[in-house]
């Protein structure tokens, strides 16, 4: 186990003589070797160019990891441990083989209340030095049953206490620790020696909800790359290929401006379009059909760009059904948006704004809104038909960013349609961060009115 302090190792200098080098418009280095991912010059060329405001990264990252250390001072905590590679990725901001990580917990993060941050990665590699707050790489986090076989409780225990170890040197005695996603033998051993476990699963939700300056700038970037995506997806959409073929746009032109990764297959064709949730294949798309889908899209910056369109297939006119269902939808976003504002409650955003039609409402989405940043977050603004009493008793506050969406289908449809814009809460309103043009031919004007 590798459990040295490495600023000595580091490729990339953290001290001050950082300035000295040549810079990308992200403050990171401008190194053709770094191991950090980060945006492509198409990505950084796109944003100039659009007058997007580019993140400092090194300021993100304190920003981040003030704003979790606040928290974790407020609970009166030792410490957090992380294992959820997502708020790795928050706290951190260093991410190594994120998808493998999510059903192989090999790697964990801890940080004091003080900020100390630790992270165990992959072996002894350290691929985490770019980030002069990581204080100290280690590795052996592994105790899943893949890794650690019939010796899970043994790597879990000695794991446990190695934390232990570190906890005594930051906090001496208080044992109070928040975790995230603990694997059950960690937990266990945590619970043997005495430390009072708190969720860590909830108070990383509270602090990753606000977005600070930064981070919004991120968000920004990331959207404005997939809207690019987008626009190559429509100009190649046709009748006579499939699904997978648009879908593989997406993919391709998030990649080629260093965007990361994708959370699901959530694009459809005709009929396939109803009920909602079923994910792209093989299926030739016909002319006059509709394409619906959601991106899911983790883009630049580790930000997750979630977008909804619905587009007609070719250059036919709508049928008055298809342009029916898409000004519903479109209807949804719009009025429900106007709901939007620091101050309001969650309550009163499921039971506000625009009633979906009772012909809609068997086929209805999971949520009416739900919070963004890293990927899909807290909060979740149900119908009302879903309203739990309790479970979201919480205003909206500045910072916040929402999606709003919205899917509207007959039960036993033939078709249906899906659209979702990103919105940023402001004291005064929202801003809404999605630019991607709705489709006008699909809108009934008559129905607006």
């Amino acid at each position: 186990m590798d459990n040295s302090h490495y600023s000595s190792q580091r490729k990339i200098d953290p001290s001050n003589r950082v300035s000295t080098q040549k810079l990308k418009p992200d403050f990171t280095p401008d190194d053709n070797n770094r191991v950090e991912i980060g945006p492509t010059q198409l990505a950084f060329t796109e944003w100039q160019k659009a007058g997007l405001e580019i993140p400092n990264l090194p300021t993100m990252r304190k920003q981040r990891l003030t704003r979790l250390s606040k928290y974790i001072k407020q609970r009166e905590l030792a410490g957090i441990l992380l294992f959820d590679p997502l708020n790795i990725r928050y706290a951190s901001d260093s991410t190594n083989m994120q998808l493998w990580n999510t059903h192989n917990l090999y790697r964990a993060c801890f940080v004091s209340a003080d900020g100390y941050m630790i992270v165990w990665d992959f072996k002894n590699n350290l691929l985490t030095a770019f980030n002069p707050l990581i204080r100290e790489t280690r590795s052996g986090a592994s105790f899943f049953y893949f890794a650690s076989g019939d010796f899970k409780k043994k790597d879990a225990k000695r794991f446990v206490s190695e934390i232990e170890s570190i906890v005594r040197e930051h906090s001496e005695t208080n044992k109070r620790l928040a975790v995230d996603k603990i694997m059950p033998d960690g937990y266990k051993a945590l619970e043997k020696i005495g430390f009072e476990l708190q969720d860590g699963e909830e108070l990383m939700e509270k602090v990753r909800s606000i977005k600070q300056s930064e981070e919004i700038k991120a968000m920004r970037c990331s959207l404005y790359a997939t809207e690019q995506a987008m626009h190559e997806m429509k100009k190649n959409l046709q009748s006579g290929i499939t699904e997978n073929d648009i879908w593989a746009i997406l993919h391709s032109e998030n990649i080629k401006r260093g965007g990361e990764w994708i959370e699901a297959r959530l694009m459809a064709s005709g009929p396939r379009t109803n009920p909602w949730f079923q994910e792209c294949g093989p299926r030739i798309m016909q002319e006059g059909e509709l394409l619906a889908f959601d991106t899911d899209l983790v883009g630049c910056y580790g930000m997750c760009s979630d977008i909804s369109r619905t587009w007609l297939i070719g250059d036919n006119e709508p049928t008055q059904q298809q342009k029916e269902l898409y000004t519903e939808a479109y209807l949804h976003i719009t009025e429900n948006c106007k709901m939007l504002k620091a101050g309001v409650s969650m309550k009163e955003l499921s039971f506000g704004g625009r009633p979906l039609p009772k012909i809609y409402q068997e086929n209805r989405y999971c949520v009416k809104m739900h919070g963004v940043g890293l990927c899909d977050e807290w909060p979740s603004i149900l119908y009302p038909q879903d309203y739990r009493e309790g479970a979201f008793e919480y205003p909206l506050e500045s910072g916040m960013v929402i999606c709003v969406e919205a899917y509207i289908g007959c039960e036993g449809g033939t078709e249906g349609v899906k659209l979702e814009d990103q919105v940023l809460i402001t004291d005064n309103g929202y801003e809404n961060l999605t630019h991607f043009p709705f489709e006008n031919k699909m809108i009934d004007l008559n129905l607006v009115q």
